[in-house]
């Protein structure tokens, strides 16, 4: 798409900052300004923004809401705050909740420009990005799920088969896996890819304030409600409701919401007026429901009504031939999001990364392509000796230990000495054993290195 196609949405109820924003950047884009927050998002559902500029303060919902709602509805959307205060505490909230900025007032055009330029370059390059990886995954509007692996590609023909219906998800597996990922791919194939997609996070709410933010709540319902809130259900109306973690609902609020999912309707808190809705419930959990049913932690009438269509994602350990894939993906990402020249991952830095478990996976392995790429040099490959020690650390075998049955059954003094036979023989390995340089990686004199080498028994197969 080009810079004169490219749309850009103010949102900000003073007539005089809408013009002057509108002035400043019409010339090179096609701009939109609407003074209220609820009709920005009505018309972002009407049409694609790249760049939505929006105010913080406005009377009716704040900018801070409407940037978590943009956010909700379409995570690609990149939302720059406007705001006539420099408070520190309202732009790490923005940051936080997903803004590429936050500009004060009065702000100079070339620095509205060069933000939104920011913006427009970095969405052109995450865009050359993708067609290198054609055929080799999932895609979802401006983004792709990535894998060659057979047990993932049953997950996208469950997508492609489960997508126009409207039948509950459950989507499980481990942390990092890519659930919230998996849910919108369901949203984007579906008819209800118009409508909004909304995600909770059920364990990052406290409990007392869960049922207002899913079903709403009224002026007056409590102490605090000043005005009446529209809830994620209400809001999500036509589209797709995420909930992540699931498993952390309370006994009492999974018997409410237990009946939304029965009735299609629900009230507001402080009101007995009945609101019925049209939505698509994908629910999700990295701790395995059927163990909390059998701790009756969860209700077994609504883990049947949850599960309708169940989805397991395996972990990246399990995902054969995936991981050199994402690792290459990232690495071209982060190279063009960074402005870097690595050259590449070696061979023998990609053999320990595809011996790795990665408890953390696929997010464990994009932050770890990231730093590899900030610390890298340019025209450099990434070898063995730039991964972090944690990755490194095997047994001699070639595999990792069980850290388990090592803190269970060899008691802590053995443990500790055997972790460090491990960490100083990988690091003599990486020096060819020259006692001089290991010394100085160890960050240790080099009569202390010798001596622990004696007591931990290592030596180099040479000298044998």
């Amino acid at each position: 798409m080009s810079e004169e196609q490219r749309r850009i949405l103010i949102v900000d109820d003073e007539q005089g900052a809408r013009e002057s924003l509108e002035v400043i950047l019409e010339e090179h884009y096609d701009v939109e300004a609407v003074e209220d927050g609820m009709i920005a998002l009505a018309r972002i559902q009407e049409k694609p923004f790249d760049v939505v500029l929006l105010d913080v303060n406005m009377p009716k919902v704040s900018g801070l809401e409407v940037l978590k709602l943009i956010k909700d509805y379409n995570d690609a959307i990149e939302v720059i705050m406007v705001s006539a205060s420099d408070r520190a505490r309202d732009a790490t909230v923005s940051l936080k909740s997903g803004a590429y900025d936050y500009i004060t007032k009065p702000y100079e055009p070339e620095e509205i420009l060069e933000a939104v330029e920011k913006v427009i370059r970095r969405r052109s390059l995450q865009a050359e990005i993708q067609p290198t990886y054609q055929g080799t995954g999932l895609d979802i509007g401006h983004m792709q799920i990535l894998s060659r692996a057979e047990n993932m590609r049953a997950v996208f023909r469950i997508i492609e088969k489960v997508a126009d219906t409207s039948s509950n998800v459950l989507i499980s597996g481990e942390s990092g896996t890519g659930k919230e990922l998996i849910a919108r791919a369901l949203h984007a194939h579906s008819p209800r890819n118009q409508k909004p997609f909304v995600a909770i996070n059920c364990a990052a709410i406290p409990s007392e304030l869960l049922e207002s933010e899913l079903f709403g709540h009224e002026k007056g319902a409590f102490t605090g409600a000043h005005v009446r809130n529209i809830g994620k259900f209400e809001y999500a109306h036509g589209g797709s409701i995420f909930l992540d973690e699931i498993s952390s609902l309370r006994l009492e609020f999974q018997a409410k919401l237990l009946r939304v999912l029965q009735e299609r309707e629900f009230s507001r808190v402080g009101s007995h007026q009945t609101i019925k809705v049209d939505v698509r419930v994908i629910a999700a959990t990295s701790t395995p429901l059927e163990t909390l049913l059998k701790e009756k932690q969860f209700r077994n009438d609504l883990y049947f009504r949850l599960n309708v269509i169940p989805i397991r994602l395996p972990p990246l350990r399990h995902r054969k031939g995936d991981l050199p894939l994402l690792a290459n993906f990232f690495l071209t990402k982060f190279n063009r999001v960074l402005n870097k020249r690595v050259k590449g991952i070696g061979r023998d830095a990609m053999e320990v990364l595809e011996s790795y478990p990665w408890p953390g996976n696929v997010r464990e392995l994009e932050n770890l392509i990231e730093r590899l790429v900030v610390l890298g040099s340019p025209d450099q490959w990434i070898h063995e000796n730039d991964l972090p020690f944690d990755l490194l650390i095997r047994e001699e075998g070639g595999e990792y230990p069980d850290k388990k049955e090592a803190a269970t059954d060899i008691g802590l003094i053995s443990a500790r000495q055997e972790f460090e036979r491990q960490y100083i023989l990988r690091a003599l390995q990486r020096c060819r054993w020259n006692q001089t340089d290991t010394a100085r990686v160890l960050k240790i004199h080099r009569n202390t290195l010798i001596q622990k080498m004696k007591i931990l028994e290592l030596r180099s197969q040479t000298d044998e």
